[in-house]
Protein backbone atom coordinates (compact mmCIF):
# COMPACT_ATOMS: atom_id res chain seq x y z
CA UNK A 1 0.00 0.00 0.00
CA UNK A 2 1.31 3.39 -0.94
CA UNK A 3 2.05 5.71 1.98
CA UNK A 4 -0.56 8.34 2.72
CA UNK A 5 0.90 11.76 1.87
CA UNK A 6 1.18 14.18 4.76
CA UNK A 7 -0.91 17.33 4.39
CA UNK A 8 0.99 20.48 3.67
CA UNK A 9 1.77 22.69 6.63
CA UNK A 10 -0.62 25.66 6.80
CA UNK A 11 2.03 28.17 5.78
CA UNK A 12 2.91 26.09 2.71
CA UNK A 13 -0.63 26.37 1.42
CA UNK A 14 -0.88 30.13 1.78
CA UNK A 15 2.65 31.43 1.22
CA UNK A 16 2.82 33.05 -2.22
CA UNK A 17 5.79 32.90 -4.55
CA UNK A 18 7.02 36.37 -3.61
CA UNK A 19 8.27 36.10 -0.06
CA UNK A 20 11.36 36.78 2.04
CA UNK A 21 12.72 35.66 5.38
CA UNK A 22 14.79 38.54 6.72
CA UNK A 23 17.10 38.00 9.70
CA UNK A 24 18.18 40.86 11.93
CA UNK A 25 21.20 40.84 14.23
CA UNK A 26 22.30 43.86 16.20
CA UNK A 27 24.95 45.27 18.51
CA UNK A 28 27.51 42.46 18.42
CA UNK A 29 30.23 44.81 19.76
CA UNK A 30 33.04 42.79 18.21
CA UNK A 31 36.47 43.14 19.84
CA UNK A 32 39.98 42.27 18.67
CA UNK A 33 40.79 38.59 18.84
CA UNK A 34 41.05 37.38 22.44
CA UNK A 35 39.53 40.53 24.00
CA UNK A 36 36.24 40.38 25.93
CA UNK A 37 33.49 42.97 25.55
CA UNK A 38 33.42 45.10 28.72
CA UNK A 39 35.90 42.59 30.11
CA UNK A 40 33.17 39.98 30.67
CA UNK A 41 31.41 38.91 27.45
CA UNK A 42 32.90 36.79 24.64
CA UNK A 43 31.18 38.92 22.01
CA UNK A 44 33.09 37.44 19.06
CA UNK A 45 32.08 33.90 19.96
CA UNK A 46 28.51 35.05 20.64
CA UNK A 47 28.27 36.60 17.18
CA UNK A 48 29.62 33.42 15.60
CA UNK A 49 26.97 31.46 17.51
CA UNK A 50 24.27 33.85 16.28
CA UNK A 51 25.33 33.29 12.67
CA UNK A 52 25.35 29.53 13.24
CA UNK A 53 21.85 29.81 14.75
CA UNK A 54 20.56 31.45 11.58
CA UNK A 55 22.11 28.79 9.37
CA UNK A 56 20.55 26.02 11.48
CA UNK A 57 16.98 27.30 11.06
CA UNK A 58 14.58 25.10 9.09
CA UNK A 59 14.58 27.88 6.51
CA UNK A 60 17.82 29.80 6.04
CA UNK A 61 17.10 33.55 5.79
CA UNK A 62 17.29 35.21 2.40
CA UNK A 63 18.97 38.31 3.80
CA UNK A 64 20.73 39.41 6.99
CA UNK A 65 20.38 42.95 8.35
CA UNK A 66 22.87 44.12 11.00
CA UNK A 67 21.61 47.27 12.70
CA UNK A 68 24.75 48.88 14.08
CA UNK A 69 27.44 48.73 16.75
CA UNK A 70 29.19 46.04 14.79
CA UNK A 71 32.31 46.78 16.85
CA UNK A 72 32.92 48.31 20.25
CA UNK A 73 35.64 50.91 19.73
CA UNK A 74 35.66 51.50 15.97
CA UNK A 75 39.16 50.06 15.56
CA UNK A 76 40.39 48.57 12.26
CA UNK A 77 41.34 45.28 13.94
CA UNK A 78 37.77 44.97 15.24
CA UNK A 79 36.37 45.41 11.74
CA UNK A 80 38.84 42.83 10.44
CA UNK A 81 37.39 40.40 12.99
CA UNK A 82 33.81 41.24 11.90
CA UNK A 83 34.67 40.44 8.30
CA UNK A 84 36.38 37.21 9.33
CA UNK A 85 33.31 36.11 11.28
CA UNK A 86 30.94 37.10 8.45
CA UNK A 87 33.02 35.12 5.96
CA UNK A 88 31.64 31.95 7.56
CA UNK A 89 28.08 32.96 6.59
CA UNK A 90 26.43 32.21 3.26
CA UNK A 91 23.63 34.74 3.84
CA UNK A 92 23.99 38.06 1.99
CA UNK A 93 24.01 41.00 4.39
CA UNK A 94 23.30 44.72 4.67
CA UNK A 95 24.89 46.84 7.40
CA UNK A 96 24.36 50.23 9.02
CA UNK A 97 26.62 51.94 11.59
CA UNK A 98 25.92 52.47 15.28
CA UNK A 99 27.28 54.95 17.78
CA UNK A 100 30.19 52.63 18.66
CA UNK A 101 31.22 52.38 15.01
CA UNK A 102 33.76 54.66 13.37
CA UNK A 103 32.31 55.96 10.11
CA UNK A 104 35.46 55.93 7.99
CA UNK A 105 36.84 52.67 9.38
CA UNK A 106 33.38 51.16 8.80
CA UNK A 107 33.41 52.39 5.21
CA UNK A 108 36.88 50.95 4.59
CA UNK A 109 35.99 47.60 6.16
CA UNK A 110 32.90 47.23 3.96
CA UNK A 111 34.26 48.88 0.81
CA UNK A 112 33.29 45.78 -1.17
CA UNK A 113 29.61 46.45 -0.41
CA UNK A 114 28.42 48.47 -3.44
CA UNK A 115 25.43 50.05 -1.69
CA UNK A 116 27.60 52.04 0.75
CA UNK A 117 28.39 55.61 -0.38
CA UNK A 118 32.02 56.54 -1.00
CA UNK A 119 31.84 59.64 1.20
CA UNK A 120 29.64 61.42 3.71
CA UNK A 121 26.96 59.88 5.88
CA UNK A 122 26.28 56.18 5.36
CA UNK A 123 22.75 56.41 3.94
CA UNK A 124 21.85 53.87 1.27
CA UNK A 125 18.98 52.19 -0.59
CA UNK A 126 18.96 48.61 -1.92
CA UNK A 127 16.10 47.93 -4.30
CA UNK A 128 16.86 44.55 -5.87
CA UNK A 129 14.71 42.37 -3.57
CA UNK A 130 10.94 41.96 -3.33
CA UNK A 131 11.24 44.37 -0.37
CA UNK A 132 13.14 47.66 -0.66
CA UNK A 133 15.68 48.30 2.14
CA UNK A 134 16.81 51.78 3.20
CA UNK A 135 19.65 52.38 5.64
CA UNK A 136 19.77 55.69 7.47
CA UNK A 137 22.91 56.81 9.32
CA UNK A 138 21.63 58.20 12.65
CA UNK A 139 25.09 58.61 14.22
CA UNK A 140 26.53 62.13 14.62
CA UNK A 141 30.31 61.80 14.57
CA UNK A 142 31.76 61.59 18.07
CA UNK A 143 28.36 61.38 19.81
CA UNK A 144 26.44 58.50 21.38
CA UNK A 145 22.92 59.86 20.98
CA UNK A 146 21.16 59.65 17.64
CA UNK A 147 20.13 62.45 15.29
CA UNK A 148 18.90 62.53 11.70
CA UNK A 149 19.72 65.99 10.38
CA UNK A 150 17.79 68.01 7.81
CA UNK A 151 20.01 66.88 4.94
CA UNK A 152 19.40 63.22 5.84
CA UNK A 153 15.65 63.80 6.14
CA UNK A 154 15.63 65.39 2.68
CA UNK A 155 17.59 62.44 1.26
CA UNK A 156 15.12 60.02 2.82
CA UNK A 157 12.13 61.94 1.45
CA UNK A 158 13.59 61.84 -2.08
CA UNK A 159 14.42 58.15 -1.79
CA UNK A 160 10.98 57.17 -0.50
CA UNK A 161 9.33 59.22 -3.24
CA UNK A 162 11.06 57.16 -5.95
CA UNK A 163 8.60 54.32 -5.29
CA UNK A 164 5.49 54.90 -3.18
CA UNK A 165 4.11 51.38 -3.62
CA UNK A 166 6.90 48.86 -3.08
CA UNK A 167 7.03 47.43 0.48
CA UNK A 168 9.92 49.10 2.27
CA UNK A 169 11.95 48.46 5.42
CA UNK A 170 13.78 51.42 6.97
CA UNK A 171 16.79 50.82 9.23
CA UNK A 172 18.44 53.21 11.68
CA UNK A 173 20.48 52.37 14.75
CA UNK A 174 18.78 54.60 17.35
CA UNK A 175 15.08 54.09 18.16
CA UNK A 176 13.13 57.31 17.45
CA UNK A 177 11.05 57.06 20.64
CA UNK A 178 11.30 57.11 24.43
CA UNK A 179 11.70 53.59 25.83
CA UNK A 180 11.13 54.40 29.49
CA UNK A 181 14.63 53.20 30.46
CA UNK A 182 16.19 56.46 31.67
CA UNK A 183 19.83 55.68 31.02
CA UNK A 184 19.05 54.65 27.42
CA UNK A 185 16.65 57.47 26.61
CA UNK A 186 19.35 60.11 26.97
CA UNK A 187 21.02 58.39 23.99
CA UNK A 188 17.93 57.89 21.82
CA UNK A 189 17.38 59.49 18.42
CA UNK A 190 16.67 63.14 19.19
CA UNK A 191 14.51 65.72 17.39
CA UNK A 192 12.54 63.24 15.33
CA UNK A 193 9.56 65.38 14.25
CA UNK A 194 10.73 65.95 10.66
CA UNK A 195 11.77 62.32 10.31
CA UNK A 196 8.39 61.20 11.58
CA UNK A 197 6.55 63.44 9.11
CA UNK A 198 8.49 62.00 6.16
CA UNK A 199 7.92 58.39 7.21
CA UNK A 200 4.24 59.02 7.91
CA UNK A 201 3.74 60.19 4.33
CA UNK A 202 5.19 56.91 3.01
CA UNK A 203 2.39 54.41 3.56
CA UNK A 204 4.49 51.58 2.07
CA UNK A 205 7.02 51.57 4.94
CA UNK A 206 6.22 48.16 6.43
CA UNK A 207 8.65 48.33 9.33
CA UNK A 208 11.35 50.50 10.93
CA UNK A 209 14.19 48.43 12.39
CA UNK A 210 16.59 49.61 15.10
CA UNK A 211 19.25 48.35 17.46
CA UNK A 212 21.05 50.29 20.21
CA UNK A 213 18.88 49.35 23.21
CA UNK A 214 19.96 45.68 23.39
CA UNK A 215 16.32 44.71 23.88
CA UNK A 216 13.24 43.87 21.84
CA UNK A 217 10.82 46.77 21.83
CA UNK A 218 7.78 47.52 19.66
CA UNK A 219 6.08 50.84 19.16
CA UNK A 220 3.52 52.26 16.77
CA UNK A 221 5.18 55.30 15.19
CA UNK A 222 4.69 57.47 12.11
CA UNK A 223 1.91 55.25 10.80
CA UNK A 224 4.06 52.12 10.90
CA UNK A 225 5.78 49.89 13.48
CA UNK A 226 9.23 50.35 15.00
CA UNK A 227 10.97 47.18 16.16
CA UNK A 228 14.27 47.09 18.05
CA UNK A 229 16.44 44.00 18.06
CA UNK A 230 18.15 42.33 21.01
CA UNK A 231 21.94 42.27 21.09
CA UNK A 232 23.95 39.14 20.34
CA UNK A 233 26.00 39.96 23.47
CA UNK A 234 24.42 41.56 26.54
CA UNK A 235 20.85 42.53 27.42
CA UNK A 236 20.36 46.00 28.90
CA UNK A 237 18.22 45.70 32.01
CA UNK A 238 14.59 46.79 31.95
CA UNK A 239 14.52 49.39 34.74
CA UNK A 240 11.95 52.17 34.64
CA UNK A 241 12.73 54.17 37.79
CA UNK A 242 14.10 57.62 37.04
CA UNK A 243 17.15 57.04 39.22
CA UNK A 244 17.87 53.48 38.01
CA UNK A 245 21.60 52.79 37.67
CA UNK A 246 22.78 51.67 34.20
CA UNK A 247 23.28 47.92 34.11
CA UNK A 248 23.01 44.86 31.90
CA UNK A 249 23.25 41.08 32.03
CA UNK A 250 24.67 38.42 29.75
CA UNK A 251 21.63 36.84 28.15
CA UNK A 252 19.15 35.95 27.06
CA UNK A 253 20.50 36.51 23.58
CA UNK A 254 18.35 36.66 20.51
CA UNK A 255 17.72 37.91 17.00
CA UNK A 256 14.71 38.95 14.98
CA UNK A 257 13.19 37.11 12.04
CA UNK A 258 10.91 39.16 9.80
CA UNK A 259 8.78 37.07 7.43
CA UNK A 260 7.31 39.04 4.52
CA UNK A 261 5.01 37.77 1.81
CA UNK A 262 3.10 39.52 -0.90
CA UNK A 263 -0.34 38.56 0.35
CA UNK A 264 0.04 38.94 4.11
CA UNK A 265 2.66 41.63 4.68
CA UNK A 266 5.22 41.42 7.47
CA UNK A 267 5.26 39.39 10.68
CA UNK A 268 8.19 39.55 13.11
CA UNK A 269 9.46 36.89 15.51
CA UNK A 270 12.03 36.89 18.31
CA UNK A 271 14.33 33.88 17.93
CA UNK A 272 16.33 33.02 21.06
CA UNK A 273 19.92 31.90 20.59
CA UNK A 274 21.14 28.93 22.63
CA UNK A 275 20.34 25.38 23.65
CA UNK A 276 17.09 24.76 25.53
CA UNK A 277 15.21 21.72 26.79
CA UNK A 278 12.98 19.99 24.25
CA UNK A 279 11.53 19.55 21.74
CA UNK A 280 8.32 18.24 23.27
CA UNK A 281 5.09 17.12 21.67
CA UNK A 282 2.62 19.82 20.71
CA UNK A 283 -1.03 19.39 21.71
Amino acid sequence: MAPVPRPAAPWQSVLPRKHMLIAQLSDPHIRPEGVLYQGVAASNQMFAEALAHLHALDRVPDLLLITGDLVDEGRPEEYAMVRELLSASRIPFLVIPGNHDHRENFRIAFRDQPYLPAEGALHWCVDDHPVRFIGLDSCPVGKHHGHVDAQAVEWLARTLAQDTAKPTVLMLHHPPFISGIPYMDIYRCMETQQLEEVVRRASNVELVLCGHVHRTMLRRWAGTVVCSCPSTTTEIDLQLAADAPPQSHIGPRGCMLHLWDEAHGMVSHVSHIGAFAGPYGFA
